[in-house]
C-alpha cells in the first residue's frame, strides 16, 4: 500500500500510527510500571489498543470500518511490545471485529519515503483532505516531527474530527489532543488502583 492519487477509497474513520514510536513508549510504560508496582507486565494487546484510540478520538459502538495504517523504519519487523506485532504476518492485511465495528489494517514501511515522520506527514495530509474520511486519529512521534504534521493538518477539510495522540499536551489549535499514555496503559493491563498511592 502506498499513499498516492489511485489510492482506493479511504474509511470514514482513519488511524495512523507511527509504529516505531509507539513501540518504544510501550516499552519505557513496561520497564518503568514493572518496577513501580512490582510485578511482570505482559505485551500490549494491539487490539484492546486499538479499540482505546478508537474511544477516545470518537468512535461509539457500531461505527462501521476503521482503517489502521502502522508506519514503520524498513529495519523494524514487527511491534516488539505488542501482541499480535510482526507487520508482515500477524497485522498487514488483516482485521478484526468487535462492538465498535470493523478495523481493517495494513503496515507501511518508510522505505523510499526518507523517513517515518516524512511518509506520517505525507499520509496525514492526504487522509485529512479525502472527502470520505470524517475521523482521523493520528499518533505520529510528536517529540520528532509535529510541526510537519501540524502544517498537514492545517490543510484539512472543515467538518473534520482530528485527534492527535501525544505523551504530553501540544501547542496547536483545531484539533482534539488526547495522552497516548492511557490508551496503553490499558492494552497493558495497568489498572488505576495499582498506580495510585495508598
Amino acid at each position: 500500500m502506498n499513499f498516492n492519487s489511485e489510492q482506493p477509497a479511504w474509511s470514514e474513520n482513519v488511524i495512523l500510527v507511527d509504529g516505531d514510536y509507539v513501540d518504544k513508549v510501550a516499552f519505557n510504560l513496561i520497564v518503568n510500571f514493572e518496577r513501580m508496582i512490582g510485578r511482570r507486565i505482559p505485551k500490549a494487546d494491539t487490539a484492546r489498543w486499538l479499540d482505546c484510540v478508537a474511544l477516545d478520538g470518537g468512535l461509539r459502538e457500531g461505527a462501521g470500518s476503521v482503517q489502521v495504517v502502522f508506519m514503520h523504519s524498513p529495519q523494524a519487523s514487527a511491534l516488539e511490545n505488542f501482541t499480535p506485532g510482526s507487520y508482515g504476518s500477524e497485522l498487514d492485511g488483516k482485521a478484526f471485529s468487535d462492538h465498535l465495528g470493523e478495523f481493517l489494517i495494513s503496515a507501511v514501511s518508510a522505505e523510499g519515503a526518507g523517513s517515518v515522520g516524512t511518509l506520517f506527514a505525507e499520509a496525514t495530509g492526504i487522509v485529512c483532505s479525502a472527502k470520505e474520511v470524517r475521523r482521523v486519529m493520528l499518533v505520529p512521534n510528536a517529540e520528532a516531527y509535529y510541526g510537519s504534521v501540524r502544517d498537514a493538518l492545517r490543510h484539512a477539510d472543515s467538518g473534520k474530527h482530528v485527534t492527535v495522540f501525544a505523551m504530553e499536551p501540544m501547542p496547536g489549535g483545531g484539533f482534539s489532543q488526547e495522552i497516548l499514555g492511557y490508551s496503553l496503559m490499558s492494552a497493558l493491563g495497568i489498572r488505576a488502583e495499582e498506580i495510585r498511592p495508598e
